[in-house]
């Protein structure tokens, strides 16, 4: 299952909890709580390029499934971390401390971060994406 494709912001849950622990500060958040945005994911293999773009802002992180890499946070940070993917549908990373699941179903992903204690996610957020996927969009971006 290939995640290629351009995916628009529907909604989210538990933002402002999430944000604040990955420490954004309150006016960023409160800017970044209605804000629209487009991830553009492309897939060759095992090789990600994902283009967030929110209102001004674009942020692009590229990684290799299994193989370190640096990533871009929303609060300007760079972070090393490691991509897997479960099955052939999820990728999961830990960034900080939180563990980020982003999961491909049909056309429409789901993101959930939190962060961990034990098998439980506590503070998590939830958002979701829908969009343009070989042709079978729910929303087609193009």
């Amino acid at each position: 299952m290939s995640f290629t494709g351009k995916y628009e912001f529907q909604s989210h849950e538990n933002f402002e909890p999430f944000m604040k622990a990955l420490g954004l500060p309150d006016d960023h958040i409160q800017k970044g709580k209605d804000m629209k945005s487009v991830s553009e994911i492309v897939q060759n293999g095992n090789k990600f390029k994902i283009t967030f773009t929110a209102g001004p802002k674009v942020m692009t992180n590229e990684f290799t499934i299994g193989e370190e890499c640096e990533m871009d946070l929303p609060t300007g940070e760079k972070v090393k971390c490691v991509v897997n993917m479960e099955g052939n549908n999820k990728l999961v990373t830990n960034l900080k401390g939180l563990k980020s699941v982003t999961e491909l179903n049909g056309d429409t992903i789901i993101h959930v971060s939190g962060e961990e204690k034990g098998n439980d996610q506590i503070n998590s957020a939830d958002s979701c994406l829908q969009g343009s996927k070989g042709g079978q969009a729910l929303k087609s971006l193009q």
